[in-house]
C-alpha cells in the first residue's frame, strides 16, 4: 500500500511489486533482519530516475518532441543493467516495472549485475532509417552522462534492435571519444557484439518449455504452437521450436494475427520484420493460403503450446481458460510479466 500511495497511476509497477512481495513471505520469516533493515522498502525505491526531453527532426524538417527515461533501480550486485524500449506505451510506470523485475532476473544469472530499464514513447514503426538515427543520436546525447561499462549498461528491448543499438553506440562513441565496447549490449558482431545474443531469449524460453514437456515424457515433435509477437523473441522462439519438431501455426504483431495451416514460414517472417520492416499482414503476399485477422486474438487459435512473446500481461483469465479448453498443455512466457 505504501508503494501505491507513493507512486499513483503506475499500475504495472504496482503489479510487479505485489507479485514479488507476495512470494517473499517465507524469506522474511526465515531472515527477520531483512525486515528490520527495511530491505523490501529499499528495493522498491529506485536509486535514481532520469526523465529527459528528446527533440529530433523528421525527413521533412519538422521537429518532434519525445520523452526519454532511464530508471537505475538497484546496483547492489554490480553496474545497472537493462534494456531500452521505444514504444508509444512507454511511461514511467512501465519502465519501473521492467527495471524492478530486471533486478531479480539479473541476480539469478549469478553475474555481478544490477537492475535498470529505460526507453522512450518514440515509435520506430514507419520511420526511415535516417529518422531513427536522428532520434537515437538525440536520445544518447542526454543518456550518455549517466551510463558506462562500470556504471550502467543498456541493451535492446521492444523497438530497439541492432539498427538502433548501432546508432546509440555510435553517438556514445562520438560524445566520449572512447570505444567502450562494454557500455551497451546487443551490438553487431563486427563491432564488439556477442554471438547468440540475438537468439538467446527465444531459444532459452523454448529450452525451458522443452524441459516442462519432458516432465510429461513429451517433447515438441508434432506439437502445434502459437507465438504472439513477431520481434526478436518471437522469431527465435519460432526457430528453435521448429528445430525441435514443433509446428508454429500463428504469430502476431500490434495490428493483427497471421495463421497458416501449413505452418508459419520463418524465412518470410524474417524477411518482413528484420529486412523490410513491414507488417505481418504482408505475409499473405508470399503465402496466399494464410489467413490474416486484423486486431485478432491469437489465443483463440487451438494449440498444444503457447508462447506470449510480445509484451506484458498478454494472457487474460478468459484467454487462459480458452487455451486450456482448446487443448493447450504448456505456456512459456518470453515476454515480461
Amino acid at each position: 500500500q505504501e508503494v501505491v500511495k507513493r507512486t499513483p497511476g503506475e499500475a504495472e509497477f504496482h503489479q510487479a511489486v505485489r507479485e514479488v512481495i507476495d512470494s517473499l513471505g517465507p524469506v522474511l520469516v526465515k531472515y527477520p533482519e531483512f525486515g528490520e533493515a527495511k530491505i523490501i522498502r529499499r528495493i522498491c525505491e529506485p536509486e535514481r530516475q532520469l526523465i529527459f526531453r528528446v527533440a529530433w527532426q523528421d525527413d521533412k524538417g519538422e521537429v518532434h518532441i519525445n520523452r526519454g527515461l532511464r530508471v537505475q533501480f538497484n546496483s547492489a550486485l554490480g553496474p545497472y543493467k537493462g534494456g531500452l524500449r521505444f514504444h508509444p506505451s512507454v511511461y514511467l510506470g512501465i519502465i519501473k516495472f521492467l527495471g524492478f523485475e530486471q533486478i531479480f532476473k539479473n541476480a539469478l544469472t549469478g553475474l555481478p549485475m544490477g537492475g535498470a530499464k529505460g526507453g522512450s514513447d518514440f515509435d520506430p514503426k514507419g520511420k526511415s532509417d535516417n529518422e531513427v538515427m536522428r532520434f537515437c543520436q538525440s536520445f544518447m546525447t542526454e543518456l550518455w552522462r549517466i551510463i558506462g561499462e562500470h556504471t550502467d549498461v543498456p541493451a535492446g528491448d521492444i523497438g530497439v534492435g541492432g539498427r538502433e543499438i548501432g546508432y546509440l553506440f555510435g553517438q556514445y562513441k562520438r560524445l566520449t571519444n572512447k570505444f567502450e565496447a562494454g557500455v551497451i549490449t546487443g551490438k553487431g558482431l563486427n563491432y564488439g557484439g556477442a554471438q547468440v545474443r540475438t537468439e538467446a531469449t527465444g531459444y532459452g524460453c523454448v529450452y525451458f518449455v522443452n524441459e516442462m514437456l519432458a516432465s510429461r515424457k513429451e517433447g515438441f515433435k508434432g506439437k502445434k504452437v502459437v507465438i504472439s509477437g513477431s520481434g526478436n523473441v518471437a522469431i527465435y522462439t519460432h526457430e528453435k521450436v521448429t528445430q525441435l519438431g514443433g509446428k508454429v501455426m500463428a504469430m502476431s504483431d500490434s495490428n493483427g494475427v497471421i495463421y497458416d495451416k501449413h505452418g508459419i514460414n520463418l524465412d518470410t517472417v524474417k524477411l518482413l520484420k528484420e529486412v523490410q520492416r513491414r507488417r505481418l499482414k504482408d505475409y499473405r503476399e508470399y503465402h496466399r493460403s494464410a489467413q490474416y485477422t486484423p486486431n485478432g486474438n491469437i489465443w483463440d487459435i487451438p494449440c498444444d503450446v503457447a508462447f506470449p512473446s510480445a509484451t506484458e500481461n498478454e494472457i487474460t483469465g478468459k484467454d487462459a481458460k480458452k487455451l486450456v479448453k482448446n487443448g493447450c498443455i504448456a505456456v512459456g512466457e518470453g515476454a515480461n510479466m
